[in-house]
């Protein structure tokens, strides 16, 4: 790993040991209604991963609320509530929505007087139609295929508590943004962002995603493995899409296998590959946390930032 002397390197063995409050809170249910497609976790994986990576993130909460106040108490102003955000950032099909729903159930059940929200950055990928009027479908997931100047924008108007602020749908069902519906973002105490594109630097920005963040976690694995992942995705992708003719996947699912698997491929060697080298990964020095898995989405390894 690049920079490593910036991190602390922890062994899964060692990691566990930050938390010792007894056994999981949750159920394999609760672990089900968590998980992404295809992607594995198991009760073991949120006693040793992320009930230590919850107490890390309690532990930063409790110093930015009191840093809102004495920054408050210094300006002679009443206290502003402004939510605490985590990032959780990483390639496609490596597991990072499984992460942030994972650590919205957690918080929910930490803090149960406190509001938690979770948002994908999908949601703010121009339309289809706007990115073949652009020249850009073949690029979508890459920088330029998202309207950063909203998503800045949103994220400004959170933390600012500006009241409810909308943030746009995503379905990976019809492969692209839902007209006129929204989620909801109404005043968190902590707000998850989840997205390819939350730790990186576009270029024309004068502020960036990561600015709002109060604390990120990149979710990494080998590329090898993480092609493997997407393509195990894909598949199940198929067979969901196989009852439902107005699924973007439907007419993979129906027609020949062999075909469907090498356009994925394609895609991935052509697409997602080069965008996780040149765009992703370049962002993984800058999280807080990094989470490294091996086979089996297994974490085996955490990188906690040193400064």
């Amino acid at each position: 790993m690049q920079n490593e002397m910036n991190y602390y390197k922890i062994e899964r063995q060692e990691w566990k040991r930050f938390y010792r409050n007894g056994m999981a809170p949750l159920s394999q249910a609760d672990l089900d209604q968590a998980k992404s497609l295809n992607d594995r976790i198991s009760l073991a994986d949120v006693k040793e991963i992320y009930l230590p990576l919850r107490h890390l993130i309690h532990v930063y909460y409790n110093q930015y609320q009191s840093q809102q106040q004495d920054r408050a108490d210094f300006l002679r102003l009443r206290s502003h509530k402004a939510p605490f955000v985590v990032g959780i950032a990483g390639s496609v099909a490596v597991g990072k929505s499984t992460t942030a729903r994972l650590l919205e159930v957690l918080l929910t059940r930490a803090y149960p007087t406190k509001k938690i929200q979770n948002i994908t950055t999908d949601g703010f990928l121009y339309s289809n139609a706007e990115l073949k009027k652009r020249g850009l479908l073949a690029r979508k997931g890459f920088p330029e295929s998202y309207d950063m100047e909203h998503l800045i924008m949103f994220m400004n108007e959170v933390k600012n508590n500006l009241g409810p602020v909308k943030a746009p749908k995503y379905s990976h069902q019809i492969y692209d943004r839902l007209p006129d519906e929204y989620d909801l973002i109404d005043s968190p105490d902590i707000l998850i962002v989840e997205g390819i594109n939350v730790l990186q630097l576009p270029s024309n920005q004068q502020l960036y995603v990561s600015d709002f963040f109060d604390f990120s976690v990149y979710v990494d694995a080998d590329p090898v493995l993480i092609e493997q992942w997407y393509l195990d995705r894909f598949k199940v992708l198929l067979e969901i899409a196989l009852a439902d003719p107005t699924n973007y996947y439907y007419p993979y699912a129906i027609g020949d296998r062999k075909a469907a698997m090498a356009m994925a491929k394609h895609v991935w060697a052509t697409n997602d590959l080069p965008n996780l080298r040149d765009y992703i990964l370049p962002t993984r020095n800058r999280a807080d946390v990094i989470l490294h898995k091996t086979t089996n989405h297994r974490i085996n390894e955490i990188y906690l930032r040193k400064f």
